[in-house]
């Protein structure tokens, strides 16, 4: 294990990278533990308040993000000094994307359905910058060899391709595939051959006069949300907490 770390994270100068990512995921883990016990009036914790107001976790996330990336980029990639501001921004990042959804619709929908942005953001992050700590580059980059990688029409041709691919996946109704394809080209495939979402730019541009093709994506996209929304929630409920229950409409008098 201490040969692959040294090897593999130390010698290409990823050690940084492995601290933050370490610190984002603690930070988070710690942080809905810390408010689900708030939420149960269990624990010795409690809201912040300063004079009446609700001071949220995202406002220390956001100063300690800037700290710690600042910090990054005065004090280069290796010492102490980056160790520490990679923590730093790490346990910053990590406090700022538990509450992504407050700052997305401007609103305290913390334990709300809206809240579930907040766990799916910070899986997708961890996912995306564990991709890269393993090897892979944005844009299949790191497919290329050493003689392509001196050839910047090259490298800036296979850049644009994948760019490309990526954008086509997301208009067709895709974020996550398309998020992915941007580090793993291949993965962005799968939503590239396979029917876009209704609803999405593709299906409004292409399938407009295609009635059969607008019921095959209506049906697709209705059976994948229906084998995997459940699944998903609660995988969401486990890490986060289950949000609470809407309430329900009074309905309107004759």
């Amino acid at each position: 294990m201490g040969h692959w770390l040294h090897r593999n994270v130390i010698e290409p100068g990823k050690l940084p990278l492995l601290l933050a990512l370490a610190a984002f995921v603690l930070t988070f883990l710690i942080t809905r533990m810390i408010t689900r016990l708030i939420r149960a009036g269990k624990g010795p914790f409690g809201n912040v308040k300063a004079g009446g107001l609700h001071i949220h976790h995202v406002v220390p996330g956001i100063v300690l993000t800037i700290i710690g990336g600042f910090g990054a980029v005065a004090g280069g990639r290796h010492g102490f000094g980056s160790a520490a501001c990679a923590v730093i921004f790490g346990i910053g990042a990590g406090l700022v994307l538990d509450e992504f959804a407050l700052i997305l619709h401007l609103d305290d929908v913390y334990w709300s359905e809206e809240g579930r942005q907040s766990v799916e953001v910070v899986v997708l992050t961890a996912a995306l910058v564990g991709l890269v700590l393993s090897g892979f580059s944005p844009f299949g980059v790191n497919d290329m060899s050493q003689e392509e990688l001196q050839d910047r029409g090259g490298v800036i041709t296979t850049v644009v391709i994948n760019f490309v691919f990526a954008l086509a996946v997301l208009a067709k109704g895709k974020a996550r595939l398309a998020i992915f394809s941007v580090i793993v080209p291949l993965v962005g495939l799968i939503g590239l051959v396979r029917l876009a979402r209704p609803g999405s730019p593709w299906a409004r541009r292409f399938y407009r006069r295609r009635p059969r093709a607008r019921a095959r994506s209506t049906l697709r996209a209705y059976h994948h949300d229906r084998r995997w929304a459940g699944p998903s929630r609660r995988f969401q409920d486990w890490i986060g907490g289950k949000p609470d229950p809407e309430p329900q409409r009074a309905l309107p008098r004759g």
